[in-house]
């Protein structure tokens, strides 16, 4: 049953991921191979998809300009430090999240930092601002909507003045998520390009040859689909991790957070079965851009980082991240009654 739900999925997103350019992630230009170039989509077992011929924004995307500089980072990393191609993406997976989205992590969690200690004050000027609003509402004869939305809009003009003051913008915390989204698009666009075979070198080698030797341990082949799951399992469980240690620490939620936190619960595990829908090397990109990312969530819980960062204090942090990240985790998994 598993297999043959597999196998469908497979089917489904396979135009998806060839796109009209691209073959099979097998091994059909591996070197030696006396067998002709098929243009055909064939699975991975050998069940046939259909000729390839659509083109649509997919294929647009993987032709974009940051595809191909995305395709000139890895072969960039891959020429100046001569490791074999699994290596490469590890070492540039970890380059790229060092140099790009660990600064703006960082750079997240000290805005978020002033914007929590704003809280006390806020609360201080809402409660005169409310009791203000409400006199003048009783000598001028206001009626209760036009007092809320007086007071609404004060308060909203109060906090705007406030974050310009200490430049805290709430907005500026999401910059992470406009970096780091398309930067992982791209670099997994470029994987999918080389595993294709749709992007070439200029030496004896193709790059998808390359790939298809230049994987190790159970993915000795980077073009073809991890068959054990192993990678793809690792993925959901790390992208699982991610999502529950935000959520604790988070001692009270609104219904809009938890909503969020389900939906990403979602995501985690249906990230599962696309990652085995996927060359070998994409899901290996995946897997180690979300253990640098549970990584650097735990790095910048430390207070020593965060004081190197000069992130602010607050009253949530805490002087034992680890060891209360530990405690609420038995807590919520272990001693349950």
């Amino acid at each position: 049953m598993l297999c043959g739900a597999r196998q469908q999925l497979r089917q489904r997103l396979l135009p998806f991921l060839l796109g009209s350019k691209g073959y099979p992630p097998g091994r059909s230009g591996t070197l030696g191979s006396q067998n002709p170039v098929v243009p055909m989509a064939v699975c991975a077992y050998g069940a046939t998809a259909g000729p390839i011929g659509v083109g649509g924004w997919y294929e647009t995307l993987a032709s974009s300009a940051p595809a191909h500089w995305a395709e000139a980072v890895l072969m960039g990393a891959q020429n100046a430090t001569g490791l074999p191609w699994w290596a490469s993406i590890v070492v540039t997976t970890a380059a790229l999240r060092s140099a790009v989205t660990l600064p703006l992590a960082a750079y997240q969690h000290y805005i978020l930092a002033k914007v929590e200690n704003l809280q006390p004050e806020i609360k201080i000027i809402a409660k005169n601002l409310n009791y203000d609003i409400a006199l003048r509402a009783k000598n001028l004869g206001w009626s209760k909507r036009v007092t809320r939305l007086t007071y609404l809009n004060s308060m909203r003009k109060i906090v705007s003045e406030l974050y310009i003051r200490d430049n805290c913008h709430p907005f500026k915390a999401t910059l992470l998520v406009w970096i780091q989204i398309p930067m992982w698009i791209f670099m997994s666009v470029a994987l999918r390009n080389f595993s294709l075979g749709i992007t070439d070198s200029e030496g004896d080698f193709s790059i998808k040859e390359q790939f298809s030797t230049g994987g190790v341990l159970w993915f000795p082949d980077l073009t073809v689909l991890d068959s054990t799951w192993i990678l793809p399992v690792s993925l959901g469980i790390l992208n699982l991790l991610i999502v529950e240690i935000f959520a604790l620490q988070k001692l009270k939620m609104s219904r809009f957070q938890k909503y969020i936190t389900h939906f990403t619960r979602g995501i985690s595990v249906l990230m599962i079965p696309i990652a085995a829908t996927v060359p070998s090397s994409i899901a290996l990109y995946w897997f180690c851009s979300s253990f640098l990312g549970l990584s650097q969530n735990l790095l910048l819980r430390s207070p020593g980082f965060r004081q190197l960062c000069r992130i602010p204090q607050t009253r949530s942090q805490s002087d034992t991240p680890y060891k209360d990240l530990f405690a609420a985790f038995c807590a919520r998994f272990f001693l349950r009654k």
